[in-house]
């Protein structure tokens, strides 16, 4: 084959905020294969903000990258050799081959994907990953009942915005906490949230008050902060809190910390801390169920999706800037 492999991959960790000098571009010849293995050609790379914390050389539920080393994310693409029955030529697959245009796989760390499930990108958004982190943690952690309410913070976001839809469709009352207007009319006019409150207004606390006459019952926290101060101000006794994301910190030289732990008592609220790579045996029915709802149309998703594998970083720092409007994809090829 004349293609080359192309690969972004850490330089160096981090200082604060991610830059383009975090990162290096390489390129390679494509890897041989063995017996068992197959050959993908990436489409779609997911820009997630679980990456950024793995930037860190600090103690994780993951080991953490180190200098040189190739970025990880999910994928999903097109085999283009194979050495395996079960991955033929021409498959579509999702994986995590991270942020490269080719990688090989097999048949334990790669999925089948069936394109009339949907388009093919929904394998790493609302069928895929953040979709199943918001079926798993909404419905198995934060156990909502109808009339109750949910609060979703970065509703607009890949996670949030199913989070939200989930709730409506278990009959809660549904707030979101997104950033600027145009976030807020899309959660509220396209996803069928009750309300949705702009973490940016000056009134912020005042609006988030005038949002939860009934306090909140159960809040899906992705953003943590100041953010999160706020709603524990209006969190109901015995209210369930997801932990989800932090994202608000994921940059920051200097911890923020929890101020809140006062309203964690008065009000015994249960808290919630979650990765979903935790959780594998629990994909295949939150799949099937989130693809019949889509199929109803009953879910709703928009797709942030920047050109080219040699733009994923600028993407990603636009993504941890809250400069994305969706799921934050990179059409690879």
């Amino acid at each position: 084959m004349s293609e080359r492999n192309t690969q972004i991959r850490m330089k160096r960790h981090p200082a604060g905020m991610v830059t383009q000098d975090d990162f290096e571009l390489v390129q390679s010849d494509l890897p041989a294969l063995a017996d068992g293995e197959a050959l993908v050609r990436v489409k779609y790379l997911s820009l997630d903000p679980y990456m950024r914390p793995m930037m860190d050389p600090v103690r994780s539920y993951v080991e953490p990258l180190k200098p040189g080393q190739l970025m990880p994310g999910g994928t999903v693409g097109e085999v283009v050799d194979s050495r395996l029955d079960a991955l033929p030529k021409g498959a579509l697959v999702a994986s995590m081959l991270g942020w490269q245009t080719h990688g090989v796989v097999n048949a334990t760390n790669a999925r089948l994907v069936d394109p009339e499930l949907g388009a093919v990108s929904t394998a790493l958004g609302v069928l895929g990953m953040t979709g199943v982190t918001a079926h798993y943690g909404l419905l198995e952690l934060g156990k909502p009942e109808p009339g109750q309410t949910v609060v979703v913070t970065a509703a607009s976001g890949a996670v949030g915005s199913v989070v939200g839809q989930i709730a409506k469709l278990k009959g809660c009352r549904v707030v979101g906490i997104a950033g600027g207007p145009q976030k807020c009319r899309y959660v509220v006019e396209e996803l069928g949230f009750d309300a949705c409150v702009d973490y940016q207004a000056p009134d912020f606390a005042q609006q988030l008050a005038a949002a939860t006459p009934d306090y909140v019952d159960v809040l899906f926290e992705n953003v943590g902060g100041p953010v999160l101060d706020a709603v524990l101000q209006r969190i109901a006794d015995h209210a369930r809190i997801v932990l989800c994301g932090n994202i608000s910190q994921y940059n920051a030289t200097e911890p923020y910390g929890l101020k809140g732990m006062r309203q964690l008592l008065m009000h015994r609220v249960t808290v919630h801390a979650f990765v979903i790579a935790d959780h594998r045996d629990y994909w295949p029915a939150a799949q099937a169920e989130l693809s019949k709802w889509l199929r109803e149309g009953k879910l709703k998703y928009r797709e942030d999706v920047s050109e080219g594998l040699p733009n994923a970083p600028q993407a990603f720092i636009r993504m941890l800037s809250g400069g994305n409007f969706g799921k934050q994809l990179v059409k690879v090829s």
